[in-house]
C-alpha cells in the first residue's frame, strides 16, 4: 500500500509539471499571437502629416484631432487638427500624362520594378530618372521634385514596417465580396428559393489630385 502511494503521490507530481508547462507554453503562444496581431498595420490606416516628417498610422481619431504613432520610431503623440492636417495615402492621388492615378499604383509599380530604389535625399535629377524608369507614365511637369522624394521616402517606411499596400478598386472590391457574401446568406435565409442579386454604385472619379502632406 505504501509503494503504490509513493508512485501515485510521483505520478500526480509529474502530471502537474506537465500542466504547467503546457499551460506556460499555451499562454506564451497567445501573448506572441497577440503581439503579432498588434504589430500588423493596415494601409487604410496610414498618414501622412502636415509639419511632420514620415508616416503615422492613425490609432484613435477625435473632433480636434488624433492620436498617431510613428511607423519610424513607434512613438506615439496626439496631433491637433487645428495646428496640423491629416492625409490618408489611400485618397492621395499623382499627376499623368493620362488620368490621374492613385499614389498606391505608384507604389505598387515601384515594387515589382528592378531599378533599386534612390535615396530619398538624392538630387532631383536622380529621383525623376528613377521614376522615368518605374512609372514613366508621371507627368514631371506637374509632380514637384519634392513630392517625388516624399514617394521614395514613403515607399521605403512602408517596406520596412511590412505594410501590404491595396489600390482603393482592390479595396472596394473585397468589401463588396464580403457584402455580397452577407446579403446572400441573408436573402438565403429569408427566401431560399429566390436568388439574391446585389448593385453596386459606380464609384466616384476625382479629377483633382491631393496635394502631399
Amino acid at each position: 500500500m505504501t509503494t503504490y502511494r509513493f508512485v501515485s503521490f510521483g505520478l500526480e507530481k509529474i502530471l502537474s509539471a506537465r500542466f504547467i508547462i503546457l499551460e506556460t507554453l499555451t499562454i506564451s503562444i497567445l501573448q506572441y499571437i497577440a503581439a503579432f496581431k498588434k504589430e500588423i498595420m493596415e494601409y487604410n490606416r496610414i498618414v501622412a502629416v502636415t509639419g511632420l516628417g514620415g508616416l503615422y498610422e492613425l490609432v484613435s481619431s477625435k473632433s480636434d484631432g488624433g492620436v498617431v504613432r510613428s511607423l519610424e520610431d513607434n512613438s506615439k503623440k496626439f496631433v491637433s487638427s487645428r495646428i496640423h492636417n491629416f492625409s490618408h495615402l489611400e485618397t492621395i492621388e499623382v499627376y499623368t500624362v493620362k488620368d490621374n492615378v492613385n499614389l498606391s499604383e505608384v507604389f505598387l509599380a515601384m515594387k515589382s520594378g528592378n531599378e533599386p530604389l534612390p535615396d530619398a535625399k538624392a538630387d532631383a535629377k536622380t529621383i525623376q530618372a528613377y521614376f522615368e524608369t518605374v512609372f514613366p507614365d508621371m507627368d514631371f511637369s506637374r509632380v514637384y521634385s519634392s513630392d517625388m522624394k516624399k514617394m521614395v521616402k514613403w515607399f521605403s517606411i512602408l517596406q520596412k514596417n511590412n505594410i501590404e499596400i491595396h489600390t482603393p478598386e482592390a479595396d472596394a472590391s473585397e468589401g463588396l465580396a464580403e457584402s455580397e457574401k452577407k446579403t446572400i446568406k441573408e436573402n438565403a435565409k429569408a427566401a431560399p428559393t429566390k436568388a439574391a442579386t446585389v448593385k453596386s454604385a459606380p464609384a466616384k472619379k476625382i479629377n483633382t489630385p491631393r496635394r502631399m502632406a
